[in-house]
């Protein structure tokens, strides 16, 4: 197991090994994550009590920095988190290209930080100097964060979700950013057209939607919502960045709504995940495609 792991600068948070991505078989159950001084082993299936606590004895022999080896149980109800080796850490700051971020164990299914989008925020934050910026499903606002120190002159985060957005604040204060150049809208994306085009024109949009939120989201059904609303929101020249996690769908399901909803938006570039994300069937992973909106 421990000849897969692949860990770099251990300053920074990251991915050390991508079982989800089925590329090794016998492991397609299991992904292991470092939010320094802590590896969250996340487990998709039951495994025998022995393997999992050797295996933890091995990652904390491994990473010496590594003050607790913890599991979320994503095949139990509500994916409990216990600890299975050291200190009982509820709570820690974890880096990742210069900025911190806020990450709790135990208290929801996902950590606050989608590792596999490292290399989009890298994006943002090389091109959002001088930039308004909509961030839509923002979550708990990683990639304003970057947009801001970036330097960005605005960034309007919308997402459903405010107790997310509170998340999303906190991020901004732990590194001291002007909050007067953040904005946090707490509304369904697809019901509050007015609120999101007050703030604009944008110079560029971030869409990054869960695939299946029931009550609020069918990707396959509401993306093309988002992009017919491009006219309205960008400025001619603006990029959008379109963002799309289900290993059911690939890039052509994109670069199709593009066609059909907003032709006008020509494709420049994908931007793939960081390496570690390795993934047995093209297509599978995380999808992002960069447009830049053209209008004639």
């Amino acid at each position: 197991m421990l000849s897969y792991i692949s860990a770099s600068d251990l300053s920074q948070c990251q991915r050390l090994f991508h079982g989800r991505g089925h590329a090794y078989p016998e492991l397609s159950h299991i992904n292991i994550d470092w939010f320094a001084p802590v590896i969250l082993v996340t487990l998709y299936q039951e495994v025998e009590p022995t393997w999992l606590s050797d295996l933890a004895e091995q990652l904390k022999t491994e990473i010496t920095e590594c003050n607790s080896v913890q599991v979320q149980y994503r095949c139990r109800k509500f994916a409990p988190t216990e600890v299975l080796l050291g200190e009982d850490i509820e709570h820690t700051v974890v880096n990742e290209l210069g900025q911190d971020y806020n990450i709790h164990f135990g208290k929801a299914q996902n950590s606050g930080l989608f590792l596999d989008m490292r290399n989009g925020r890298a994006w943002v934050k090389e091109n959002a100097h001088g930039k308004n910026i909509l961030n839509l499903f923002s979550y708990t606002c990683p990639f304003s964060v970057v947009a801001i120190a970036g330097g960005a002159e605005k960034v309007v985060n919308i997402d459903v979700s405010k107790s997310s957005l509170s998340k999303g604040r906190e991020n901004h204060r732990l590194n001291q950013h002007p909050l007067e150049r953040v904005k946090f809208e707490g509304v369904d994306i697809f019901k509050s057209n007015s609120r999101i085009k007050k703030h604009g024109p944008y110079d560029i949009i971030i869409s990054d939607p869960p695939t299946l939120q029931f009550g609020s989201v069918n990707i396959v059904k509401d993306y093309a919502k988002i992009i017919r609303k491009i006219p309205q929101w960008l400025k001619p020249g603006g990029q959008i960045m379109l963002c799309l996690n289900s290993p059911d769908l690939t890039e052509d399901f994109l670069l199709e709504q593009v066609a059909q909803h907003c032709p006008e938006c020509q494709f420049e570039q994908q931007i793939k995940p960081p390496e570690v994300f390795k993934e047995a069937h093209q297509g599978k992973g995380l999808k992002v495609l960069i447009f830049t909106y053209l209008p004639e």
